[in-house]
């Protein structure tokens, strides 16, 4: 099943998509409350084409964004970072003010950064609350994926020496355009993923190639905190990102970034910059 959060007069609300439309369902209430009641959805009302959606972030108010460094292979070789491949998970939140819709506006002030980069990546969705997790049930406490951009001001992030404030702008954790329900999705780590510039395909990969794969993540981060529903885990972005090129590419004013996933779905953003005053 796919599901979405969508605007309707201003108020979010869940829809089914089926066949390129989007059905509204009898439930009052958020992703976040639906995934917590765990109850079915029932069509009703008229469906809308879902070029007619104003989509919602596939999650709104999840209670922590984590994400990973290095969990392809590829990346790390490209970045010629001065360390050992990572023996375990590398990991960093992104608060959820940088959470953004499909075809939502990606933003940023120009005079804090000029070097915005694309991470095309799998999100992982929590579907309940765990807790010192084994790796052989963590499959079970998944929800759903859905489409991410890790979009990364790197002159901040290098500036600092650390991973959060350049992670973190708003608008910069474009999440959607719905979540696929993990009973559709078999095998997350089988998905051919793309992440598409200005119609220039600049990452392409497969989830296989993952270091660290999902239910030895989900297992690795509960045995440190407990994890609950409508959590966000991003499993990390293969090679291409823009800082690691010669000349390196950096996301501009009218850029549209595409992140595709096998299975999963197509993200769609554009850029906007601004300046202060």
């Amino acid at each position: 099943m796919k599901i979405a959060q969508y605007y309707d007069n201003g108020k979010i609300k869940v829809g089914m998509i089926d066949n390129g439309m989007l059905a509204p369902v009898d439930f009052q209430g958020d992703m976040i409350e639906l995934i917590e009641i765990g109850e079915g959805l029932n069509k009703c009302g008229n469906p809308l084409a879902v070029e007619d959606v104003k989509f919602a972030p596939a999650v709104t108010r999840p209670e922590k964004i984590i994400a990973l460094m290095f969990n392809y292979p590829s990346h790390f070789s490209e970045s010629k970072w001065k360390r050992h491949i990572p023996e375990y998970p590398l990991i960093f939140a992104k608060f959820p003010n940088t959470l953004n819709s499909h075809r939502g506006l990606i933003t940023w002030n120009t005079d804090l950064t000029d070097k915005v980069d694309f991470e095309g990546e799998l999100a992982v969705i929590i579907g309940r609350k765990i807790h010192e997790c084994p790796e052989e049930s963590a499959m079970d406490a998944i929800f759903g994926y859905t489409c991410a951009n890790d979009v990364s001001a790197r002159n901040i992030q290098f500036m600092d020496n650390q991973i959060v404030r350049g992670k973190s702008p708003d608008t910069f954790c474009p999440l959607g355009p719905w979540i696929v329900t993990a009973d559709e999705a078999p095998d997350p780590h089988a998905l051919n993923l793309k992440t598409i510039l200005n119609g220039e395909v600049v990452q392409e990969s497969n989830t296989g190639e993952m270091l660290f794969r999902i239910p030895e993540l989900i297992s690795f981060l509960s045995m440190t905190f407990t994890l609950m529903p409508g959590d966000v885990i991003l499993t990390g972005t293969p090679h291409g990102v823009g800082c690691f090129r010669d000349p390196p590419l950096y996301m501009k004013d009218g850029d549209e970034i595409v992140v595709e996933i096998e299975g999963i779905g197509r993200l769609e953003n554009k850029c906007k910059t601004r300046h202060k005053g």
